[in-house]
């Protein structure tokens, strides 16, 4: 039997998973479990960067677990793990460090465009290069940018690395990091003559990358736009939320184009409607006979057939910190299994060699 190709994936435990999360990756990972050596894990020392309660980060660490496990994810087929569980992951990331360089770090566009937001750096298209990266430096005592923030992108590289993984679900936001891991694993098997990592790829699910817009009328679904719909959201929450998303003012001649606000419904209620539903709600935009409120009454009656079982089960997990503690503990097992195995090569590789 040929060995399965490993895949891993993470994400950061900042709140609750949303619609988003579930159309791009979640369902997705519940059909590749069967066929793939899948690996998931929350990602809490990557939530680290924002300097999180403490109290809401150990919450936010059970919730996802708990939304991974309702939405599908097998234990039993799946490796499921909490990035903290394997420490590993933090002694190779100070290791990986050592061949990482700062303005390669500094280069990356999430890093810049995250400092600028969490400063408070406003740009123009006048702005050059340098003195942005002067301003993210910076000289004031009460306003910094933290270095975990700058090695992100080692840290997700160590977390695909010491899997040794070969494939990498990530978006358009992420591709930049990927292409990093792909270049640190290349410069340490050169520097030190070995073949120690493969390069990992992104993952193509095939067909068309699922993008799922948010409530407010433009853009993509997340949670520092509030605009999302989260698998946990009431029913009650759920409806005023879709009663609330912007349309426009109706067409007002046939067959006229579809606004970008309305284009966003219509993309909703394809990944979660029946396709004559969709097709009756399209017509009657075409001989503008659409009205917005039954569209939105009917699409949140859609998407609680898709949240409310997962929800249910949701509620049913957090309750059962027994079946947690079990899932995270054999996850954490046969996580560190493989990161300890390829941390000692590392080490062997880079000198760091016992006298015991």
């Amino acid at each position: 039997m040929d060995k399965k190709e490993i895949v891993l994936s993470g994400i950061r435990s900042t709140g609750n998973l949303h619609l988003g999360n579930y159309y791009g990756a979640l369902s997705k990972f519940v059909r590749m479990q069967d066929d793939y050596d899948c690996m998931f894990f929350i990602a809490d020392l990557h939530a680290l960067t924002t300097q999180p309660d403490p109290a809401q980060l150990h919450a936010n660490v059970k919730s996802i677990l708990a939304e991974y496990l309702a939405a599908g994810i097998d234990p039993e087929k799946a490796t499921i793990f909490v990035q903290s569980d394997v420490p590993e992951i933090s002694e190779m990331y100070l290791l990986l460090n050592m061949h990482v360089g700062i303005g390669e770090l500094m280069r990356t566009a999430a890093f810049k465009d995250k400092a600028r937001k969490a400063l408070g750096i406003k740009t123009d298209d006048s702005a050059d290069e340098e003195s942005i990266e002067r301003q993210i430096i910076g000289t004031e005592t009460n306003k910094r940018v933290n270095a975990g923030l700058l090695t992100y992108p080692t840290l997700m590289a160590v977390d695909i690395l010491i899997q040794k993984a070969n494939k990498v679900p990530v978006g358009k936001d992420q591709e930049q990091h990927l292409e990093l891991t792909r270049r640190f694993a290349r410069r340490f098997n050169n520097y030190y003559g070995v073949e120690l990592f493969p390069e990992p790829t992104n993952f193509d699910f095939g067909g068309h990358a699922v993008k799922v817009p948010g409530l407010d009328g433009s853009g993509k679904m997340g949670k520092s736009e509030g605009n999302c719909i989260y698998l946990i959201d009431e029913e009650k929450v759920l409806r005023k939320k879709v009663m609330r998303a912007v349309t426009d003012e109706g067409p007002k001649v046939p067959n006229s184009p579809v606004s970008q606000p309305v284009e966003n419904l219509f993309s909703l209620m394809e990944l979660t409607s029946a396709p004559e539903v969709v097709k009756q709600y399209r017509d009657a935009y075409a001989d503008c006979s659409i009205r917005y409120g039954d569209l939105k009454k009917q699409l949140a009656e859609d998407i609680l057939k898709v949240t409310t079982p997962i929800r249910q089960r949701v509620g049913d997990i957090l309750a059962n910190d027994e079946y947690l503690g079990r899932v995270v503990r054999m996850g954490a097992e046969k996580a560190r299994e493989r990161a300890s195995k390829t941390l000692e090569e590392v080490r062997h590789i880079m000198g760091i060699r016992r006298f015991y």
